[in-house]
């Protein structure tokens, strides 16, 4: 199984408006809730594409019953609601005694933006950390890969993801890291196999906004490998084997919520099928363009993620990150 880890939780809830205008009152068209969280989206994801997935964190309060709860229904459906082949989820949550934040999305239909709102999330406690220790460690013995996903709660070291994989790491279970700031920074120093920055958060941790020397100055601190998100130009994959861009064949116009956990779901499951580079990176574009598309935040358009994956172009540089 692929094991994901959400320290820093959330119930996501979108709200759809005809157009979002500041000081004014709004007439909300729909609005949909989804389990939420970066390791929990790409739980989902890898879920509905068909491998077996374990979820991991906190949750607490009366939003973390919700997020549980929903959580129980994609159990139940495998991940998707769609007539599609799909692996399990499994909700490994920990419990704690403070309240699941919430994040709000506010989607405007006359321009395709999205306002995005995040609550802090909850106090967690040191008991609370070393009960999700001593989950985390056995989780990890029945692992094919972990991500570690997303920001910390209060209350929680600033060292943790740098913990985290070197217990991955004593436990011969391959890593990726997808946070930013000085977790990142602490992160990277234990190594993990996978860092997925975008380009602020690359420029922050190395001092340069140039996407090649970032990630080989980001490589030589630590990382084994760097994906660097490219935004409308795909991603930079600096590796032991090589370096490659893949971009997409168009900028697709809609949501972008979600867009990079569905990267590192394919990132993931070309890890765990042992696939060439390239092919991992066509995935992990496709895969993000796919979810772009998609009606619902955090979700993929099936249909369009078939369609883009031949499309998708790439290209080996020949500069090769240096150890």
């Amino acid at each position: 199984m692929i094991l994901t880890v959400t320290l820093n939780t959330a119930l996501d809830l979108t709200h759809h408006v005809p157009a979002l205008v500041p000081h004014t009152s709004h007439r909300v068209t729909s609005v949909t809730e989804r389990p939420g969280g970066k390791g929990l989206n790409v739980a989902r994801v890898l879920a509905a594409l068909g491998y077996e997935t374990v979820v991991t964190g906190f949750a607490g309060g009366p939003t973390g019953e919700v997020l549980r709860g929903l959580l129980a229904d994609l159990e139940a459906s495998g991940g998707t609601a769609g007539p599609v082949p799909a692996g399990g989820l499994t909700d490994a949550l920990v419990p704690v005694a403070g309240n699941t934040r919430r994040t709000l999305a506010i989607v405007d239909a006359a321009t395709g933006d999205t306002t995005q709102l995040n609550e802090p999330g909850p106090q967690i406690t040191p008991a609370e950390w070393d009960a999700f220790l001593v989950s985390y460690d056995e989780l990890l013995g029945g692992a094919r890969a972990v991500a570690l996903c997303g920001s910390l709660p209060p209350g929680i070291h600033v060292g943790a993801y740098a913990e985290l994989i070197r217990r991955a790491r004593a436990a011969s279970v391959p890593v990726l890291l997808d946070t930013s700031g000085e977790p990142l920074r602490r992160g990277i120093a234990a190594r993990p196999d996978l860092i997925k920055p975008n380009l602020d958060e690359l420029a922050q941790l190395t001092g340069s906004r140039e996407p090649l020397t970032a990630s080989a100055e980001a490589r030589r601190r630590g990382a084994h490998t760097v994906i660097a998100s490219l935004g409308a130009d795909g991603i930079l994959a600096s590796t032991e084997s090589g370096t490659w861009q893949a971009c997409p064949p168009a900028t697709l116009k809609g949501n972008p919520t979600g867009a990079g956990d569905s990267a590192v779901a394919a990132l993931l499951a070309g890890l765990v099928d042992g696939v060439p580079w390239p092919e991992r990176l066509a995935r992990a574009v496709a895969l993000s363009a796919a979810t772009v598309a998609a009606p619902t935040a955090g979700d993929f358009d099936r249909g369009t993620y078939e369609a883009l994956l031949p499309q998708v172009k790439v290209t080996e540089h020949p500069v090769h990150g240096v150890r």
